[in-house]
């Protein structure tokens, strides 16, 4: 039996410092994996070169290659 699971997104403007989230992705191909860590700065902007930029949640979970760009989510799912 097949289950789906659906994750609700958050709106990130709600995201405080201090919350828990989880970070879930699939470092260096070995499998499925989750991190913990707390929501440790909001806002933070990148851009490199003069190109690209970006707004970012930044974390203390530990993001290895292949959890970048993976679900973070928070305690709830979303």
């Amino acid at each position: 039996m097949r289950q789906i699971c659906r994750l609700h997104l958050r709106d990130s403007d709600d995201v405080r410092v201090g919350e828990l989230v989880l970070a879930i992705g699939n470092p260096f191909g070995v499998g499925q994996t989750v991190s913990s860590g707390i929501v440790s700065g909001l806002a933070r902007v990148w851009a490199a070169n003069g190109r690209g930029r970006g707004y970012f949640i930044q974390t203390d979970a530990p993001i290895n290659p292949g959890n970048s760009g993976g679900a973070l989510i928070d305690m709830t799912g979303r």
